[in-house]
């Protein structure tokens, strides 16, 4: 992989690089003139041609999403999601605080195609430096004319403006954060509607993650082609992956979707940390199913690790060496999703408290007979039989963890005590 070119990273680590002079400087804002020039259809077509799939965890093809949007309506909206909750993942952050104008061209450019001319970035009330940098890169493409009225001489209108969201995990699920813009509880909508044809205020909305925003200049100034000769048969173009846990060198990796998640661990996050074993991974943020060491030569690709049982997510890997107890990770990751539920719905609501109760008591030592089949009779209980989302993934730590460690939770059961840690 080493002839690869990071095109998404390639401003983060200039000095300045937030800075609207150094964007101009290494060519930014020529794909805006570009896509100004041609027709909206073609630079919808052109997206469907490239392959590029959503990188905010579900992989929907954004070409796809972007012809959703009705060609009639008289207002239309493109919202962008910053509300970057999952454990384990810090990729749209680093974009957001050290390449913001990468996004906001990705904005111009979708908003241009899909007809709309207003734009709403809500972003993650923690993200403090992040919430700056929106604000002043917003104002410095207002001042440059790449964001306002007749924008380069097109008669393209549109305006944007940044809203802070309050914590809330649930808000990064598309409808949950339209709700919280429009300053309700962030719960997510049942579905259909669609936001494409009812989003934000009852308006077609185009909902993106920051990761597939930032893609579309590069696949106007490169062509579709490009984008799709990157990747795997299913997965096209790069891809930034968050590495985490027990590896020397945790961060951000940009790298063509399908590289190994062997490559990923052992050359570019430095390998496990102490010369310790590798003894499980979550690859791709904290909803996705954990992997056991012998199955890391998987392809990070969303056809290849859903072939496996897990998901590509958000591309997050959190690495998990051989001093870690798998009842502990579990109960850790579900005690945080028993925390960000929204409470809308009974699955979500009491089951994950109840599975957080179980893993607990196991963990302690207080387990019961019983208690395994519990675990996965609540699961079956929750999975699928939620309002949004949320039901399928809080379930995935217990119901993976059991899969793959099971011999360590009878352990736990058996003799009241870990026997990773001892305690």
């Amino acid at each position: 992989m080493s002839t690869f070119e990071p095109v998404l990273t390639r401003n983060t680590r200039r000095p300045d690089s937030e800075k609207i002079a150094t964007y101009l400087a290494n060519g930014g804002y020529q794909a805006t003139r570009m896509a100004l020039k041609m027709q909206p259809d073609e630079i919808i077509e052109m997206v469907k041609r490239s392959g590029l799939r959503g990188r905010g965890g579900a992989g929907f093809p954004a070409g796809v999403k972007w012809g959703f949007m009705p060609k009639d309506a008289p207002q239309k909206i493109v919202a962008v999601n910053t509300d970057e909750g999952e454990p384990g993942t810090f990729k749209d952050r680093e974009i957001v605080e050290r390449d913001p104008h990468s996004v906001i061209e990705g904005v111009i450019i979708a908003a241009y195609a899909v007809g709309a001319n207003r734009a709403y970035v809500y972003i993650r009330g923690e993200f403090f430096l992040g919430v700056k940098r929106w604000i002043k890169a917003i104002a410095d493409a207002y001042e440059h004319g790449f964001l306002g009225k007749d924008i380069l001489g097109s008669g393209f209108n549109l305006d944007m403006s940044v809203h802070r969201g309050a914590g809330a995990y649930i808000c990064g699920e598309e409808t949950a954060m339209l709700e919280s813009l429009e300053g309700k509880p962030g719960n997510p909508r049942l579905k259909p509607p669609y936001p494409a044809q009812t989003g934000l205020f009852g308006l077609p909305t185009l909902v993106h993650n920051i990761e597939t925003l930032a893609c579309i200049p590069h696949i106007i100034e490169r062509g579709a082609e490009w984008f799709a000769g990157i990747g795997t048969a299913e997965s096209k173009g790069p891809k930034i992956f968050s590495v985490s846990g027990h590896v020397n060198r945790p961060g951000n990796y940009e790298l063509p979707l399908g590289v190994s998640l062997r490559e990923i661990i052992y050359e570019h996050a430095g390998g496990i940390r102490n010369g310790r074993a590798l003894k499980a991974v979550i690859p791709g943020g904290a909803s996705t199913p954990m992997l056991p060491a012998d199955q890391i030569d998987v392809p990070m690709a969303f056809e290849t690790l859903k072939a496996i049982g897990s998901e590509l997510g958000t591309g997050a890997v959190i690495v998990m060496d051989e001093s870690t107890c798998m009842v502990q990770a579990a109960r850790r990751l579900t005690k945080f999703f028993a925390h960000e539920s929204c409470g809308q719905c009974t699955p979500c609501r009491l089951g994950s408290t109840r599975l957080y109760e179980i893993l607990d008591r196991i963990e302690r030592g207080q387990g019961k007979k019983g208690d395994l089949e519990l675990l996965l009779e609540t699961v079956q209980g929750i999975d699928g039989t939620t309002f949004c989302p949320m039901g399928a993934a809080l379930v995935n730590p217990a119901r993976s963890a059991i899969r793959h460690f099971r011999d360590e939770f009878e352990s736990h059961l058996a003799n009241k005590r870990c026997p990773v840690n001892g305690r």
